[in-house]
């Protein structure tokens, strides 16, 4: 018998790689672009053990050169998605029973194979897929993809060995049991590691899934499966269907087995979603778990004492990298009037170096929007904002989508702190700020608490640690992530645990241990190893 107590690797933050010319790095990546652009490939489903291929087909195209074809994949219909969830069903068995152990390695040696022969592969397919030039791509597909593998293997190890106190004579202890039926995992187009991320932290707890991702992240998504397959996970664990959302919804949350969904997306189909489960509750065999992060409307909040430098490099790089689609994006900034002008020079001389184009030439800081419905809806905000008199157009405000979804990084002065690109998520490089008189920064952090309705990330920049402090205490509820003097994006896995409240989510933080509890039904065994054998307590003597 093996007495080993098992010991997981300490998980140390992947090293974000710098592409400089000529370097290693550098060379491979522009041979994997070189390699996925000379060529289109037939995507299939992940169903069980077979690769299915359907005559319906998704084009994939870049956001940047949406002419250009990388290839086809396989769209599914609700045949599919019951086909995904029997698969998952006949696979829950085995895959429970199989040693943590066993599955940390499945997971651990896929971080290994991202790090090293898959890292080109994956960053590639996300510079072309999504249009994130290599440094969001690195850090994201490669980095924080890998980072959520051995951290969560790290947090399930913490899990397992959490048991309760035992009094004499007898042996409690918790089992950490796997979800009762299948899990759903909704992923969204913006992050390839949210993508991996949502099914293999449930899949590595025991449990088996259904992933859908984004139709506009499926080439990276692809490339995942594959690194999961070759890193040695059985059939059925993970499936992978391209289905549309409604036609997915419709048989899942019907089914008995339903057990939870793990969900990155937009509050107004999650909350769909959520509506959609409580209508159903009495189907289920068991109460799902619902955890889902989604919209933020995220704030940059500024004092009189703030740095304006430091200030407007966190503004450029919070608001602009990746085209605002991150859901930490800064999107409203309110600055105080004493140094504004100051702030806007930078912001102003920052915009006018900025590169837009293609993620292939690696001068381009922007690239495209994700899609051409993004790039409209994108493009009205633009176009209202410049008709509105209580706008002033401080950069940008230019796009083009005829040969890829550009847009302009936009930055809009206003002089309503209620107009509508204060509150509304956009999801793109608009940047709206507020001018308040500096003396106002009490009565203007109530504004930035009560504006929005969601609650992701927000930041405060302040040299007066007084006014961090009051900043970190009237904020405490409009933000699941605060950053104070650094932009409000960029949270690393095992140091800042990613979440929202309010209209943003669950919070259950993504990266955590805290995420990893959401996925196991505990049971709790007792022991006892003197059994009584008289009912009669002390207390019934005879006086």
């Amino acid at each position: 018998m093996n007495n080993t107590v098992f010991k997981v690797p300490a998980p140390v933050n992947e090293p974000v790689l710098g592409y400089a010319k000529g370097s290693p790095e550098k060379i491979a990546l522009k041979k994997a672009i070189a390699d996925a652009r000379s060529k289109q490939i037939n995507v299939p489903m992940y169903i069980g053990s077979e690769l299915v291929y359907t005559v319906n087909k998704i084009k994939l195209s870049p956001p940047h050169d949406h002419q250009h074809i990388l290839g086809y994949a396989s769209e599914g219909d609700a045949s599919h998605v019951q086909r995904a969830i029997d698969a998952a069903l006949a696979a829950r068995t085995a895959w429970a029973a199989l040693s943590w152990e066993q599955r940390a390695s499945i997971f651990l040696k896929a971080a290994d194979l991202l790090a090293g022969p898959y890292r080109a592969r994956i960053n590639a397919a996300t510079m072309l897929g999504q249009s994130k030039n290599a440094y969001q791509a690195e850090i994201d597909s490669a980095c924080e993809l890998i980072d959520f593998l051995r951290f969560n293997v790290a947090f399930m190890e913490q899990v397992y060995t959490q048991q309760p106190e035992s009094s004499k004579g007898m042996w409690n202890r918790l089992e950490y049991r796997p979800l009762e039926g299948f899990v759903f995992a909704l992923t969204p187009f913006n992050f390839t590691a949210i993508a991996g991320n949502l099914p293999s932290c449930v899949a590595m707890m025991g449990n088996v899934t259904v992933w859908k991702p984004a139709y506009t992240q499926i080439y990276s998504a692809q490339v995942i499966m594959e690194v999961f397959r070759e890193a040695g996970l059985p059939d059925g664990v993970i499936n992978l269907i391209y289905v549309d959302g409604p036609v997915a919804g419709d048989v899942i949350f019907k089914h008995p087995d339903f057990a939870g969904i793990h969900f990155t997306g937009s509050t107004r189909v999650f909350q769909t979603i959520w509506k959609t489960i409580g209508e159903n509750i009495h189907l289920y065999k068991s109460y799902p778990r619902i955890v889902g992060e989604t919209g933020g409307k995220d704030f940059v909040m500024a004092h009189e004492s703030a740095d304006a430098k430091a200030l407007a490099t966190g503004l450029v790089r919070g608001a602009f990298e990746y085209q605002g689609q991150k859901c930490s994006a800064a999107s409203r900034a309110y600055i105080p009037s004493n140094i504004w002008e100051e702030v806007k020079g930078y912001i102003v001389e920052d915009l006018k170096e900025i590169k837009i184009g293609g993620t292939e030439d690696f001068t381009n800081f922007v690239n495209a929007v994700i899609d051409e419905r993004a790039f409209d809806k994108i493009a009205t905000y633009i176009d209202n904002a410049k008709k509105s008199d209580k706008v002033t157009i401080i950069a940008g405000g230019n796009y083009d989508k005829s040969k890829g979804y550009f847009i302009e990084p936009t930055v809009l002065l206003t002089s309503d702190p209620l107009y509508v690109t204060m509150c509304e998520e956009i999801f793109g490089p608009v940047l709206t700020i507020y001018v308040y008189e500096a003396a106002d920064f009490e009565q203007t952090l109530e504004l930035v608490n009560s504006t929005s309705p969601y609650a992701l990330t927000g930041a405060i920049f302040a040299k007066d640690r007084y006014a961090i402090d009051l900043a970190t205490k009237k904020l405490v509820d409009a933000a699941g992530n605060f950053y104070i003097n650094d932009k409000p994006t960029g949270a690393v896995v095992g140091q800042q645990p990613f979440g929202g409240a309010r209209a943003s989510g669950t919070n259950d933080k993504a990266g955590s241990i805290l995420n990893l509890f959401r996925w196991v039904q505990p049971r709790t065994i007792k022991e006892t190893f003197v059994s009584p054998t008289d009912y009669k307590y002390p207390f019934l003597g005879e006086e």
